[in-house]
């Protein structure tokens, strides 16, 4: 793990396209901005492992499971509308 003292205002690059600032520090929190593009996913850590528990979840759904889920999908409405 590579640690880090910033300040107040000063940032940290992250590649080319990815730019972290601390813009508040408040007691114990610190307020951090990050400037990075659409195509990379920015998520606080307790997020992220939520997200990654979910996947994991729909992960192990049985195929029967996922064949139901078809089988309804196929005969809704707008499944045969096409929209």
């Amino acid at each position: 793990m590579l640690i880090l003292t910033r300040k107040l205002g000063e940032g940290i690059r992250v590649g080319d396209d990815v730019l972290i600032k601390v813009v508040e520090v408040r007691g114990t929190q610190v307020r951090l901005g990050i400037v990075a593009p659409r195509s990379v996913t920015v998520h606080r850590e307790e997020v992220f492992q939520m997200i990654r528990k979910q996947n994991e979840l729909a992960a192990q759904t049985a195929p029967a499971t996922l064949e139901g889920v078809a089988a309804l999908w196929k005969s809704s409405p707008t499944a045969k509308s096409g929209n």
